[in-house]
């Protein structure tokens, strides 16, 4: 049986004769998808893209959302889920034990032990209200393979508390800002790195900040360079994203 791995990897290990043809030959064979009815499991994501598909939990019927996940993992040995409640994690417990559940960021995952975590990514918050998206952020990044470093609490109200972690900044392949308010610290940050900069506008904020709106504008018009911006609250975007250009950098 050959590890779920993208194609290269597994061409690599076909030329160095750790993996037979046959092998090989089977694992492209599989199905590309897998239909369920009313789901169609992209089950070849990972030969494409590098990355398993994830399952996005929220508004999902409990009988659905248990066939997906244990379909998936069957197939990949591991699994991702974003936006889960606990009456969720409960439900998949039952038929994945091993499964894990964090109330911050609502992430419901089941990783393959010994996970090497490669390069490194800064995750980086104002405040302590914005953690909960900058954890499905970290843990995003972290279930595809990469180092996270996190850096919480550092909003342009304080910048020395940012200043005082800049080595560590610095020193990562791509930095995720994630901010509510008026979303200044993604243009902070994008002055004072060369390494590219993921902008994450969260919902928290006053009225004026129309659920997220005015940090959302911030970011988009940020000028400091380097900076691009995802939708409001998307942590996830911001960890798959951040995980695509550390494997570029790596």
């Amino acid at each position: 049986m050959v590890i779920e791995m993208n194609a290269r990897e597994l061409l690599e290990q076909v030329k160095q004769g750790t993996v037979s043809v046959e092998a090989a030959e089977a694992y492209f064979r599989k199905k590309p998808f897998e239909d369920m009815g009313y789901a169609k499991l992209d089950l070849h994501r990972q030969v494409r893209s590098g990355f398993p598909e994830v399952v996005f939990c929220s508004r999902k019927e409990d009988d659905h959302l248990l066939h997906i996940f244990t379909t998936l993992y069957r197939e990949n040995g591991e699994v991702l889920g974003t936006r889960a409640s606990k009456h969720q994690y409960e439900l998949v417990k039952e038929a994945i034990p091993d499964i894990q559940y964090d109330p911050c960021s609502c992430v419901l995952k089941i990783e393959k032990e010994g996970k090497e975590r490669k390069g490194m990514i800064a995750v980086c918050t104002a405040g302590t209200a914005d953690i909960s998206v900058a954890e499905e952020a970290a843990q995003t990044a972290e279930f595809f393979g990469n180092r996270v470093e996190r850096i919480y609490d550092v909003g342009v109200s304080g910048l020395h508390r940012l200043l005082s972690a800049l080595d560590v900044i610095q020193s990562a392949n791509c930095v995720v800002a994630v901010a509510g308010m008026e979303g200044a610290l993604a243009s902070v940050i994008g002055g004072l790195v060369d390494k590219p900069v993921i902008a994450v506008p969260t919902s928290v904020g006053y009225g004026a900040s129309f659920q997220g709106l005015s940090a959302l504008l911030t970011m988009i018009n940020s000028c400091a360079n380097g900076v691009a911006t995802v939708n409001i609250d998307n942590g996830y975007g911001a960890g798959y994203l951040a995980s695509q250009i550390n494997r570029m950098a790596r």
